[in-house]
C-alpha cells in the first residue's frame, strides 16, 4: 500500500456530518411543526386539536429521525422511484 502525504488525511467530527436536530427532529421540521400547532392551538384557538397534533406529529419524526436523521432528504426519493419487486 502507497503511503498518503502528510496532511492528506485529517480527522473528522460526526458532528459536523449530521443534521441539526431540536427536540430530536430536524430543525426545519420542528419550526414548521411548531408554527402549525401554534397557529391552531393559538390562532384557530383550538388548543385541544392543535397540541395532541404537535405532539404526535413531532413524536413520529424524533421516531424517524432517530433511526435515520436524514429521513425527510431521503423518503421524498424513495417515494418517487417505481416499485419493482411487488408482494
Amino acid at each position: 500500500m502507497t503511503e498518503l502525504p502528510e496532511g492528506y488525511v485529517l480527522p473528522l467530527h460526526t458532528s459536523l456530518t449530521r443534521p441539526i436536530l431540536i427536540g430530536g427532529v430536524p430543525r426545519g421540521f420542528a419550526i414548521l411543526n411548531g408554527t402549525f400547532g401554534a397557529a391552531i392551538a393559538l390562532g384557530l384557538q383550538q388548543p385541544l386539536i392543535g397540541i395532541p397534533l404537535f405532539m404526535a406529529l413531532h413524536g413520529a419524526a424524533a421516531w424517524a429521525a432517530a433511526r435515520d436523521p436524514w429521513f425527510l432528504e431521503t423518503w421524498p426519493r424513495h417515494l418517487a422511484k417505481p416499485l419493482y419487486l411487488e408482494a
